[in-house]
């Protein structure tokens, strides 16, 4: 008897959580769903468009009816992208690194956008070389990148900060799964960390002016920044300039068990369907409640963010079993 009522009351406690549950689903759901009204009226600001995310993100939009602002590295990116969209989309040339091309931007984009102010901008320009054991790099290597993916971001968001206050519009920074946990050495971490440092500061800056800031982090897509043969070519190219003695340290086949683990990485890891990191742009573009964070991909998901809120006596294990065997001279004491 007592079992049947232990069991009666365990299932009208499921009921209860069941009812709880569901309840709560269909409201996240309807608040994701919302978008925001006259996509015609707003404009939005994208960099790193000559490929990858922000040349689908820029085709995306513009389909959806929004004013896009496509910035590109080259010509030719700017070209294509042209032949694949509609009158409304608009390109530039820009060079995040260089604060008078930003400048000049920023001052295109104020007489494009007029009263109305900018809606959103979207930092997704980005690069992932030179990247590599910390002691096979220079200062400079980590100067070039952190001007890209980090400064870059900065210059741009300030450059039009007052256009988004004008619209109570957003700032979209594309981070990384890697600004939460370092599993290899070199500036794209140290850069992704700052970008997720500086879009914290501004979400709580901006939110008295209405601007909602979110922070996109990709795990591992298939695009040029996480192009195979470039990597491989990045470690041989790093390994050739390091002194003997260094050499000597890691032993002489660090480097292609490296390469192979890299290839073997990717293989497993790269996803191929660049629309889930797409989406995810799209909704902080356009959601009435856009999210402070999106997490795109199975491997951010499932590993590296759990990886990443682990004690660091078990990442740094996890991390180390999974890398290319060390036979210093010296044996560390």
């Amino acid at each position: 008897m007592q079992h049947l009522m232990y069991s009666l009351s365990a299932q009208k406690m499921y009921l209860y959580i069941l009812g709880l549950v569901a309840p709560w689903f269909a409201y996240r759901w309807y608040k994701n769903s919302r978008r925001v009204p006259n996509k015609e009226d707003k404009y939005v600001y994208i960099t790193g468009c000559d490929s990858g995310f922000g040349n689908l993100l820029a085709r995306h939009l513009d389909k959806l009816g929004f004013n896009v602002i496509a910035c590109c590295y080259t010509e030719k990116g700017e070209d294509e992208l042209k032949e694949n969209a509609s009158d409304r989309l608009t390109t530039f040339h820009l060079d995040v690194t260089d604060s008078t091309s930003v400048s000049e931007t920023a001052a295109l984009i104020k007489t494009l956008v007029g009263q109305k102010g900018l809606w959103a901008v979207v930092n997704n320009a980005g690069v992932a070389l030179p990247s590599g054991p910390t002691d096979w790099l220079t200062i400079d290597d980590y100067k070039d990148m952190i001007a890209v993916n980090l400064c870059g971001v900065i210059d741009v968001t300030l450059s039009v900060l007052p256009l988004i206050k004008k619209a109570r519009g957003r700032v979209v920074n594309v981070a990384s799964v890697f600004g939460r946990v370092t599993p290899f050495g070199g500036p794209y971490c140290v850069s992704k960390y700052g970008v997720e440092s500086f879009n914290d500061s501004l979400r709580l800056n901006m939110a008295p002016f209405g601007i909602k800031v979110a922070c996109i982090e990709p795990g591992f897509f298939k695009t040029n920044v996480t192009d195979v043969v470039g990597m491989q070519n990045n470690l041989r190219k790093l390994w050739d300039r390091l002194p003997q003695d260094v050499k000597d340290d890691y032993g002489p086949s660090f480097l292609n068990d490296s390469i192979e683990m890299l290839t073997q990485r990717f293989r497993m890891l790269t996803d191929s369907n660049l629309m889930k990191v797409v989406s995810c742009m799209e909704h902080a573009v356009s959601a009435v409640h856009p999210r402070t964070r999106y997490s795109a991909g199975w491997d951010a998901k499932f590993f590296w963010l759990p990886v990443s809120y682990m004690p660091t006596c078990i990442s740094d294990r996890l991390l180390r079993k999974h890398s290319p065997t060390i036979k210093p001279k010296v044996s560390a004491r």
